[in-house]
């Protein structure tokens, strides 16, 4: 069975940007997390986040976005062509988020979109809580995940997957979803694996025939599978 890949990307976040956002959510306002849950996930979601209107949300959104932009291994993993604008969460002592699947179309920009690609963008170090695990059902089963702050997780938004009970401190992290300008996930990861071969190559032996025809078949893979 195919496993779809998940990609943990640490240092997304320079400790400056950590610094920035930790000093930016300080003493801004959460509300409650459900005011953007689909119908069956409000169930289940019990956490707070930074309202639309909230001064520091675009501060923090645009620090992100910078990262996103600049970070290759998430634009190789994601090869995004929408990006949500990320949602700001905060999870107290005995929230959680139960088990859930992401929204298949969202809104964004006026425009809908598809949830290829999700992600998890960790804000707080994992000793500052306690729980606040994000677990994912995989083919392999149900695996946890708890990342240094400033590190990244990026999976299929068709898995299942939840936040375990923070049974003390505060757990922040931004999360969203990418539509993909490469729809099939087996396809994005043959991408992403001829990418990783081809730079690797490059970086012990330069420009050599072997890298020019693995370059040549990345790019003809991307002319027959992207969605412009």
């Amino acid at each position: 069975m195919f496993r779809s890949m998940i990609l943990c990307i640490g240092e997304v976040l320079s400790p400056d940007e950590l610094d920035d956002i930790s000093n930016l959510l300080t003493d801004a306002e959460f509300i409650d997390g459900k005011t953007t849950a689909g119908w069956h996930a409000r169930l289940v979601k019990h956490n707070t986040q930074l309202p639309k209107d909230s001064p520091v949300l675009g501060q923090v959104r645009s620090l992100i976005h910078t990262a996103l932009q600049r970070n290759r291994l998430f634009q190789m993993a994601a090869r995004p062509k929408h990006i949500q604008p990320p949602l700001i969460s905060r999870y107290g002592t005995g929230m959680a988020y139960g088990a859930h699947t992401d929204d298949a179309v969202m809104r964004s920009a006026q425009q809908l979109m598809r949830s290829d690609v999700s992600f998890t963008l960790f804000l707080n170090p994992p000793d500052a809580y306690q729980g606040g695990e994000l677990v994912i059902d995989d083919s392999q089963g149900e695996q946890p995940y708890k990342l240094p702050a400033g590190a990244m997780i990026v999976y299929p938004s068709s898995t299942l997957h939840r936040v375990e009970t923070v049974t003390e401190g505060t757990r922040l992290a931004a999360v969203s979803w990418v539509q993909s300008l490469i729809r099939d996930p087996q396809e994005r990861e043959i991408l992403f694996d001829l990418d990783t071969v081809r730079q690797s190559l490059f970086e012990q032996r330069g420009k050599t025939k072997e890298f020019d025809l693995l370059s040549k078949t990345h790019a003809n893979l991307l002319r027959k599978w992207v969605e412009c």
